[in-house]
């Protein structure tokens, strides 16, 4: 699995302040660590950067290629910033990310052609959010034609389905499942992506990392292919490198419909068993399930 740090961010108060200042040190430090701690790629969050994102994000880029050799993803949804991100990357970007609204097509996908780049296809149409997974595998099916009519091919395109806060719509983080079973057959030879933080979003800090963890397992299930993760979560980084096949081995039982015998778990298995049934909708999302 390709794991993508997410933590080079301008939301993040230090990342942020040496973003604005063009500090490079912290950037830098913050890299070396997501490059040690087992990452493939590093996402470059500049957000909007309506005002000056063309010169940020090469300035960015820059910086974190005097330190590390990894590919990166650009992430900004200002176009000009994303083209002058890709003439300096020292190896093939990926752009993070290519949504269905036609002003974001017409400027990303020519783009991406002409750089050289993967792409990451959002599912996110022109009227928003897809509500289910059939909604999900149209704008996925759309997303790959308009790509593949101007030259990219489907081994180009890694598809995000939009993971969504299950303290939100459990029926969403299903269909999101639900979707990543059907991916592989409406588009061969696509890639599949999730930003995975998001599945916990709007939850206790201390708890985000359960939901993280078990959902990317329920996600190995259908065979994901990367994911925009926490780059220090260690086990989560273990679960995704295949060091706790016992746990994969339980979370996917559980989702072809074993009911464990809790009393006879370890301590670590219930964490995992009880999150499933969260995620699954068998419990009803609260900030006590592990208590449960």
């Amino acid at each position: 699995m390709i794991l993508i740090g997410e933590n080079i961010n301008i939301m993040s108060t230090t990342i942020g302040i040496a973003l604005r200042e063009r500090i490079p040190g912290p950037i830098q430090n913050l890299a070396r660590a997501e490059s040690e701690a087992g990452i493939d790629y590093l996402d470059l969050n500049i957000g909007p950067a309506r005002k000056d994102g063309d010169a940020l994000m090469p300035w960015l880029v820059n910086t974190v290629q005097e330190v590390i050799d990894k590919p990166l993803s650009l992430d900004t949804t200002n176009p000009l910033a994303t083209e002058a991100g890709l003439k300096v990357c020292n190896r093939r970007a990926l752009i993070n990310s290519v949504s269905l609204q036609p002003e974001r097509l017409v400027k990303i996908l020519p783009m991406a052609k002409q750089y050289n780049a993967e792409i990451i296809g959002l599912l996110w149409g022109v009227e928003g959010m897809p509500r289910d997974a059939n909604e999900r595998c149209m704008l996925a099916v759309d997303i790959i034609y308009k790509a593949n009519e101007i030259g990219i091919p489907n081994e180009d395109i890694w598809i995000d389905p939009i993971v969504t806060p299950v303290s939100v719509d459990i029926n969403q983080v299903k269909a999101c499942l639900e979707f990543m079973s059907m991916l592989a057959d409406i588009a061969p030879g696509c890639k599949s992506i999730v930003g995975l933080s998001n599945i916990s979003n709007g939850t206790p800090a201390n708890l985000r990392s359960y939901l993280n963890r078990t959902y990317l397992a329920m996600l190995m299930k259908y065979g994901i292919y990367a994911a925009i993760v926490d780059a220090f979560d260690e086990e989560l980084i273990r679960l995704a490198r295949g060091e706790m096949p016992e746990i994969v081995n339980l979370v996917h039982r559980m989702m072809d419909g074993e009911k464990p015998d809790m009393s006879v778990l370890s301590h670590k298995e219930k964490e995992y068993a009880k999150s499933v049934k969260v995620l699954s909708g068998e419990s009803l999302y609260s900030h006590s399930w592990l208590e449960i």
